[in-house]
This record gives structure tokens, C-alpha cells and sequence, in this order.
């Protein structure tokens, strides 16, 4: 599956505009990688814990979006883009969105 945050693909021209799609992951914080980055926090320097966090959570929401993609026939997806938002405390969603397209070799 093809995927840009661009508005199209140089060497593919869209035949056809399928729609939204998107996919989600939501995660809650773990008190023991609390404990570590209040530790980290002191010191200074990258959050490793959160940051292996968000980066499972954007595979995730990327999985998903992509598997939106193909239940509609697509070829491609255009316009991606992330989000996140807090669910509750200590819990937030990542959100990958973009527009589903077929396309066609120019």
C-alpha cells in the first residue's frame, strides 16, 4: 500500500477518491515506566519508555489505517496525518488519518 502526506504520488495519478480512513491506538501509561521517567525527569534527557510508547501506538494506528484502506479496494492513501489526544489521565490516543485512493501508473 502506497503512502504519502502529500496530496498525490509523483509517478501515480488518482482514478478514483475513496474516502477517509483511519486508525486508532489507544495507551495507558504503566506506573513502573512512571517510576523511570520521574527519574529521568530529574536528570534530564529522552523519556525512552514513553517514547518506545508512542512509537508502538503510531505502528498500531498505521496497522490499522492501512487495513481501513484495503477493505475499501484502495491502492494508495494521501494526506496522512497523526493526532493525539489525552483519553483520561494517563491514557491517550494516537490517531493516523489520511484519504484512500486508487491509482493509476502515469
Amino acid at each position: 500500500m502506497l503512502q504519502t502526506t502529500q496530496d498525490k504520488f509523483a509517478d501515480f495519478e488518482i482514478i478514483e477518491t475513496l474516502g477517509l480512513v483511519r486508525g486508532s491506538s489507544i495507551r495507558a501509561r504503566h506506573v513502573a515506566k512512571d517510576i523511570v521517567a520521574g527519574f529521568r525527569s530529574i536528570v534530564g534527557g529522552e523519556i525512552v519508555e514513553y517514547t518506545r510508547m508512542l512509537d508502538e501506538s503510531r505502528e498500531e494506528a498505521l496497522e490499522r489505517m492501512i487495513a481501513d484502506a484495503e477493505d475499501l479496494g484502495a491502492h494508495g492513501i494521501v494526506g496522512i496525518r497523526f493526532s493525539t489526544s489525552t483519553v483520561l489521565q494517563g491514557a491517550a490516543e494516537l490517531l493516523a488519518y489520511g484519504t484512500a485512493v486508487r491509482l493509476r501508473k502515469k
